[in-house]
C-alpha cells in the first residue's frame, strides 16, 4: 500500500504550509516558506464536463493548479502521487448553505392573539422600520471555519459554499468561502458575494407582516423605498436598512422560495422591479414545469426526498394524502424532468437532515432520469458561474484553486468510492482507505516455534474474509488501510482462534499474533491475484415507473387541462335571469367560451351535445364572499394594511375549488379576512381547475377591498389588545384617518412627482377616485351608518357591505348611500354583535329595492349556495327566480361584471351548470359545470376518477409496503391535513384531517 510512502511527508508540507500563511498574522513557532507542490500521475481527469483526460497528471502548488494535461513537466520538488485507475474530478459548489454560521435564535413563543402585539421594531441603530429586514447582516463578518461541519460537506465532494444567514425576509449578503480547516481569511473568497431574500419573517417577533401576502407586500415596498432614498432625502434621515439595500442590489439575487407557488410569487416581484432571481426550489416544482420554465430563472434543487410512510395499517394509510404519496414516488425526478425542459439549475445538500445522505440521493436523481454530465455540471460549472467565481472554482484549469476530489471510479458510479477531497491544495481525507482495493487472494504464511503455515485468504471487502481450504472458514477481519486485523479457526468446528495483527506495506502485509494455545507467532501476507469478477444480479435496476403528474397534482387532477368546446344542451329548462325568466325545453350554443345562440332546435356543425331533457340550465353561481384558493387570508398586524393583495398569493391547488366547481360555482370572491379596519385587495376569480394562479384571475374586473367593522377589528376577544382601535369609536378613527392621509398623499403627489410611493395610500386613493370598490364586514346598525358618512365625506360609496346582518335596520339608508347587500341567509347568535340577526334580513333588504346578494364565507356551505338562496323562498317569500339570483345575478352586480356573467344571454361569458333538478331543490346535482365554455366538473368523470384514485393509492401503498419490506427507511404515517382559511369566531372543523390556518386573528375572516 504505497499510502503511507507519502502521508507523512503530505502532513509535513501542509503544517509548513498553513504556519506561513498570512503576512500580517505573527508565527508561534519556526516560520517556513517552503512552497507544497503536488503531482498527480496516471490519473483519468474530469477537467469539466466537456473534457475528460486520459493517464492524465494534475500539478498544484500553493493551492492552485498549476498544469494540468498528458504532456505535463513535473517539478523536481513536486511530491508524486501515483493515481493509476483514480478519477479526478473539480470538487462540488453549493450555493444554499449556512456553514460557519451560527443560526440565530427566535423567542420560544409564536402568534399569540390575546397577547400584547410588538408593532415596532426592536433593532437597536438607524435601521429601518421593520425587523424582518437584514440587509445589515454581513455573511462574511459572522463566519467562523468549522471544521466538523465542514467535513460532512467534504465528504459529499464539496469544496465551496456560498453561507447566508438564513433569518428573516432580507437576509443580508452571502459569503463564498471553500471547506479548508484554515483561517477565516484564507478560506473566503469573496466576502459579499450575494443578497438573499425569502417570505419568512425568521426571528422576528414584530407582528408585521403575519401573512405571504404581507411578506410580498414589505419586499414590494422596500424596493419603492430603496430608489425614494437614493435621493437623500432629508425627512428620512439615515437608513441603514435601504442604504445596505441599495448596496446590495449589484450581486447576484438569491430568493428561497421552497414551493413551486411561491417561486412564481418572487419571480413576480423580480419581474415589477426588474431583477432576475436565482429561486432556491422545496423539491415540488416539478408539478408546474412549464411554469417554471417562465420565469427565466435558474434554479436551487435540493434533494431531501420524503421518505417513505409506514403504511402497514390501513387506517394510517386512510390518512396519508395521494398527493403526499405521488410525491413521494415523484419528487426524486425533479431534477431530470428540470433537465428534459432545459430549465437550469443546481444541486444544493441543504435541507438534508443528514449530508450522508447526499450522494445516494444524487444517485437517486440520477436513476429518476438526471443525466450524469447534467448533474456533474449543476455542481461545478452552474454554481460557479452563477455567483462570479468560475474564474476560481468549478473546473480543473490552470490558475483555479486546487479543489478537487479523487474517487476510485466515475464519481456517480453505485460502486464508486471518494477517496480524498483537496480543498486549496490541502488533503482532506474522506475514505482514504479504500486507495488500493484490499480485495483479493492473498498468501498467508504463520511462523511459530512449532514451524510455518501457509493458508489461502480470500478478502470481499475491508470486512469480510474467508479461509480457503478444504473447507472455506469465516475468519474476522478489518482493514483500515494501514492496520490489519485477521482470525479465524483451524477448522469450522474449531472453538479457539488463531489472532494476527499487522500493518500493510504497499501489496503485503506483516505482523505478530498468538495461536490457538497463546504461543507468540509472527505471519506475512502477500497479495497473489484479484477475486474473479461476478456478475452482481441483485444491482441490476429496472427502469424506473413513475405515476403521471397531474394539474393540480391531486387524484382529481388533469393530465391534460381541458380546453373550450363548441357545445349545444338541448331540450333543458333555462334559467336565463333575464326578461325571459325560465325557458323550457329550450337550447343553448357555447362556442369560442361565449355564449352563441339561445332557442329552440338549434344546430351546430362539430357540436358537443349534452342532452337537457328533464334538466336545468343555470348561470354558475358567484360567490361574492369566500376564502379559498389562498395562502394566507389575514394581514392583521397593522389596523391598514390596504398595500397586501389576495392576488399576490392564491393557491390553485385547493380542492375547495373543485368542490364548489360540484356544487355549480363558477367565480369566487376571495376577500382578505376581518382582521383589521381596512384590510387587503381582494381578488375576483373563475374556478378554472387545473390552471395556475395567474389563470384563475377574472380578468377585465373592477378591482376590491376589503374593510371591516366590529368585534373583530377591535379585538374583543383579546383584554391584552394593544393595536388601536379598541373600541367602536376607534374604528371610525382608523377610517377617518386614513381618508386624511390619502387625501394629503394625492396632493404630494400632484404637487412633487418624486414623492415617496407608498403602496398603503395608494389603494385608498383608488377608493377616492372610485377605481377601486369596497367590501366592508358588518354588522351593528351604527357602524354601518357611521361608514357611509365617512365613505361620503370623502366623495365614495361603500360598494357592498357583507354579512349585514342587521342589514334591514338601515336598509332605506343603504339604498340611498347606493350599497349592494352580501348576507347570511340564516345565520344568527354566534357571536354577541350578531344577536338581532333573523332569518328574514336578505328578503327585507330585497323588498325595499336594494341589490342583494347570498355568500359562503364558509369553504363547505359554498358547495350548497343554491340550497342557502332557496331559504329566502321560505323565509320572507321570495320566489324562486329572485332568490336564485342572489347566488348569480346579483352578485354579478355586486362585483361589476354583470356584463360579462350572472344570466344566459348571447355574447356573455359561457359560466354554466346543467343541474339534475331544479336548482333549489335540496336533490339537484350539478351535473356539469362550465367555465369560459370548458368543462371544468363533470359528475360521469368524478365516478370514473374515484376508481382511479382508488387503484392509485393502492399501487402507492404496494409500493411503500415493498419499500419497508426491502429494508428500505421508512417513517411512520403522517395525516395529510388540509388547511382551511375560515372564520375565527366559528371556527367550523369540518372534518378531522382539516385545520384552521393560523396566520392572524386566529384566521378571524367571517
Amino acid at each position: 500500500m504505497h499510502m503511507k510512502k507519502w502521508t507523512l511527508l503530505l502532513a509535513g508540507c501542509t503544517l509548513l504550509s498553513r504556519l506561513s500563511a498570512q503576512e500580517t498574522f505573527p508565527v508561534n513557532g519556526v516560520a517556513d516558506k517552503r512552497e507544497q507542490c503536488y503531482a498527480f500521475t496516471h490519473a483519468t481527469i474530469v477537467k469539466d464536463i466537456k473534457t475528460t483526460l486520459q493517464d492524465a497528471t494534475l500539478v498544484i502548488r500553493k493551492g492552485k493548479i498549476v498544469s494540468v494535461g498528458n504532456d505535463v513537466s513535473i517539478p523536481k520538488d513536486a511530491v508524486v502521487i501515483n493515481c493509476k485507475s483514480k478519477y479526478i474530478y473539480p470538487s462540488f459548489v453549493d450555493l444554499y448553505s449556512d456553514y460557519g454560521i451560527t443560526a440565530p435564535q427566535r423567542e420560544a413563543r409564536g402568534f399569540d392573539f390575546r397577547a400584547p402585539a410588538q408593532l415596532n421594531s426592536n433593532q437597536k441603530g438607524a435601521y429601518g422600520w421593520n425587523q424582518a429586514l437584514h440587509t445589515d447582516v454581513d455573511a462574511s463578518g459572522i463566519f467562523a471555519v468549522d471544521d466538523n461541519k465542514a467535513k460532512t460537506l467534504r465528504d459529499a465532494g464539496f469544496g465551496t459554499v456560498l453561507s447566508h444567514q438564513k433569518d428573516g425576509i432580507a437576509r443580508g449578503t452571502g459569503v463564498l468561502a471553500t471547506l479548508a480547516n484554515e483561517k477565516e481569511n484564507l478560506v473566503i473568497l469573496k466576502e459579499k458575494a450575494s443578497a438573499h431574500y425569502s417570505f419568512s419573517k425568521g426571528t422576528s417577533t414584530q407582528s408585521y407582516p403575519s401573512s405571504v401576502m404581507g411578506s410580498i407586500a414589505l419586499l414590494r415596498q422596500t424596493y419603492l423605498d430603496a430608489k425614494w432614498y437614493k435621493g437623500n432625502p432629508t425627512a428620512e434621515g439615515v437608513n441603514l436598512t435601504l442604504q445596505y439595500w441599495n448596496e446590495e442590489q449589484t450581486l447576484p439575487q438569491i430568493f428561497e422560495a421552497n414551493d413551486k407557488w411561491a417561486a412564481l410569487r418572487a419571480d413576480r416581484i423580480g419581474d415589477e422591479f426588474g431583477v432576475q432571481y436565482i429561486l432556491k426550489a422545496g423539491g415540488n416544482e416539478y408539478q408546474r414545469l412549464k411554469e417554471m420554465k417562465a420565469t427565466g430563472a435558474t434554479f436551487i434543487l435540493p434533494l431531501n426526498y420524503p421518505q417513505a410512510m409506514d403504511v402497514e395499517d390501513p387506517n394510517d394509510a386512510r390518512a396519508v394524502s395521494l398527493a403526499d404519496m405521488k410525491n413521494w414516488e415523484m419528487a426524486p425526478a425533479e431534477a431530470g424532468l428540470f433537465e428534459k425542459e432545459g430549465i437550469p439549475f443546481t444541486i444544493t445538500a441543504a435541507d438534508l437532515k443528514d449530508t450522508k445522505q447526499f450522494i445516494a440521493n444524487l444517485r437517486k436523481a440520477i436513476e429518476y432520469g438526471l443525466s450524469e454530465s447534467k448533474a456533474l455540471e449543476a455542481l461545478t460549472k452552474t454554481p460557479a458561474t452563477l455567483i462570479g467565481a468560475y474564474d476560481k472554482v468549478g473546473s480543473i484549469e490552470t490558475g483555479k484553486l486546487a479543489n478537487f476530489i479523487i474517487t476510485t471510479g466515475p464519481v456517480f458510479a453505485e460502486k464508486t468510492t471518494f477517496l480524498q477531497n483537496w480543498v486549496q491544495g490541502d488533503k482532506y481525507d474522506v475514505k482514504n482507505d479504500g486507495w488500493s482495493p484490499v480485495t483479493g487472494t492473498y498468501s498467508v504464511t504463520v511462523k511459530g516455534a512449532a514451524g510455518s503455515k501457509t493458508y489461502t485468504l480470500d478478502v470481499k471487502n475491508e470486512n469480510s474474509a474467508s479461509i480457503i481450504g478444504t473447507d472455506t472458514i469465516p475468519a474476522k477481519f478489518s482493514f483500515d488501510g494501514k492496520l490489519v486485523k485477521l482470525s479465524f479457526g483451524e477448522t469450522k468446528k474449531s472453538r479457539s482462534s488463531i489472532r494476527l495483527s499487522g500493518v500493510s506495506s504497499d501489496s503485503s502485509w506483516q505482523g505478530n499474533g498468538v495461536d490457538t494455545a497463546g504461543n507468540n507467532l509472527y505471519w506475512t501476507a502477500a497479495f497473489v491475484k484479484a477475486l474473479a469478477e461476478t456478475k452482481d444480479s441483485a444491482r441490476h435496476k429496472m427502469p424506473v415507473k413513475l405515476g403521471k403528474v397531474t394539474y393540480p397534482f391531486d387524484g382529481y387532477g388533469w393530465e391534460e387541462l381541458p380546453k373550450q368546446e363548441t357545445i349545444l344542451i338541448k331540450n333543458a329548462t333555462v334559467w336565463t335571469n333575464e326578461k325571459d325568466g325560465k325557458i323550457e325545453g329550450t337550447d343553448v350554443l357555447v362556442k369560442n367560451g361565449k355564449i352563441a345562440a339561445i332557442g329552440k332546435n338549434l344546430s351546430e356543425a362539430g357540436a358537443r351535445i349534452i342532452d337537457g331533457t328533464g334538466k336545468h340550465l343555470t348561470p354558475g353561481i358567484i360567490d361574492e364572499h369566500s376564502h379559498i384558493a389562498a395562502a394566507s387570508i389575514n394581514e392583521g398586524a397593522q389596523s391598514v394594511t390596504a398595500e397586501v393583495r389576495i392576488a399576490d398569493n392564491l393557491n390553485p391547488d385547493d380542492i375547495n375549488i373543485y368542490r364548489q366547481l360540484s356544487g355549480g360555482v363558477t367565480s369566487s370572491h376571495i376577500l382578505h379576512g376581518s382582521a383589521n379596519t381596512i384590510g387587503g385587495q381582494t381578488q375576483l376569480i373563475k374556478l378554472r381547475w387545473g390552471l395556475d394562479d395567474d389563470g384563475l384571475k377574472f380578468k377585465g374586473a373592477d378591482p376590491f377591498i376589503k374593510f371591516a367593522l366590529g368585534e373583530n377589528v377591535k379585538r374583543t376577544t383579546s383584554q391584552n389588545n394593544n393595536r388601536f382601535p379598541d373600541t367602536r369609536m376607534g374604528v371610525e378613527q382608523v377610517l377617518n384617518d386614513a381618508f386624511e392621509r390619502a387625501t394629503a398623499y394625492q396632493k404630494a403627489l400632484a404637487a412633487d412627482p418624486t414623492t415617496r410611493r407608498d403602496l398603503e395610500l395608494d389603494a385608498l386613493v383608488e377608493i377616492m377616485n372610485k377605481k377601486r370598490f369596497i367590501t366592508c364586514h358588518s354588522y351593528v346598525q351604527s357602524e354601518i351608518t357611521a361608514t357611509m358618512r365617512i365613505a361620503e365625506k370623502y366623495g365614495f360609496r361603500v360598494n357592498t357591505f357583507t354579512h349585514i346582518l342587521e342589514g334591514y335596520k338601515v336598509a332605506d339608508k343603504m339604498k340611498v348611500h347606493g350599497a349592494n347587500a352580501s348576507t347570511f341567509s340564516d345565520w344568527w347568535a354566534y357571536k354577541v354583535e350578531v344577536t338581532d340577526a333573523i332569518p328574514y334580513n336578505a328578503a327585507l333588504m330585497t323588498k325595499m329595492g336594494l341589490n342583494v346578494c347570498i355568500n359562503s364565507d364558509d369553504a363547505e356551505m359554498a358547495r350548497r349556495l343554491n340550497q342557502e338562496a332557496a331559504k329566502s323562498v321560505k323565509y320572507g317569500g321570495l320566489t324562486e327566480e329572485e332568490a336564485f339570483k342572489m347566488v348569480t345575478l346579483n352578485p354579478a352586480k355586486a362585483l361589476h361584471v354583470e356584463d360579462k356573467v350572472g344570466s344566459i344571454k348571447t355574447g356573455k361569458d359561457a359560466d354554466l351548470v346543467l343541474w339534475s333538478a331544479n336548482p333549489l331543490s335540496i336533490y339537484a346535482k350539478a351535473e356539469k359545470t362550465i367555465v369560459d365554455g370548458t368543462v371544468y366538473y363533470d359528475i360521469d368523470r368524478d365516478q370514473q376518477l374515484r376508481k382511479q384514485i382508488t387503484a392509485e393509492r393502492t399501487r402507492l401503498v404496494n409500493k411503500m409496503l415493498a419499500e419497508k419490506k426491502a429494508g428500505g427507511a421508512v417513517t411512520p404515517a403522517r395525516p395529510s391535513f388540509q388547511v382551511i382559511l375560515s372564520c375565527g369566531d366559528h371556527d367550523h372543523h369540518d372534518g378531522l384531517f382539516t385545520v384552521d390556518a393560523g396566520d392572524e386573528m386566529n384566521n378571524t375572516t367571517n
